[in-house]
């Protein structure tokens, strides 16, 4: 018994035969056409595609691991601090005071009370209240409890306005 695949055969053979030379090359100059639509369709193209876009995943990436360094660097400071001798609750006051005048400027308020320290923002750059709030902890040891700030601007006229509660042992929190 013949397989099925085998049976299909004459009769696509016989309409071969059938065609006219000049049927049979344009055909097969389909066949050629099709093959190398779908060679650059499935094989090509996304490869291609790919390459160009890798420059750009790079850069990404790169900034990603910049960034990852940039932290673990800096768990690897709180993890030392923790070894070190606590602070006192004027030393964490002043640091804080000194990071924020020198982060912040004049213009920026803080209050202590209690087991809490609440900073008054005025109009502060971005980047500027990321390093304040890095040096915050690592200088003062005080982390964000509470935040009330309001985006002012857009771009690089972006400032944020508002109030940041600070709390951490050194004002009377538990660990």
């Amino acid at each position: 018994m013949a397989s099925p695949s085998l049976n299909k055969t004459p009769p696509l053979r016989a309409f071969w035969q059938g065609l006219q030379p000049r049927e049979r090359m344009a055909l097969g100059l389909a066949v050629v056409v099709l093959t190398l639509y779908l060679l650059w369709a499935v094989a090509l193209a996304p490869a291609l595609r790919s390459l160009r876009a890798a420059p750009e995943q790079h850069r990404a990436a790169d900034a990603q691991l910049a960034e990852v360094r940039a932290l673990a660097s800096q768990a690897q400071a709180l993890q030392t601090q923790r070894g070190t001798q606590a602070l006192s609750r004027a030393e964490a006051v002043r640091a804080l005071e000194q990071a924020t005048q020198q982060t912040l400027g004049a213009a920026t308020r803080v209050s202590v009370v209690g087991n809490r320290a609440t900073v008054s923002v005025n109009a502060a750059a971005p980047d500027a209240l990321a390093r304040w709030l890095a040096q915050a902890r690592l200088n003062a040891r005080l982390l964000p409890v509470e935040t009330r700030l309001q985006r002012n601007g857009e771009g690089t006229a972006l400032r944020w306005t508002g109030t940041v509660v600070l709390g951490g042992p050194a004002l009377g929190d538990n660990p």
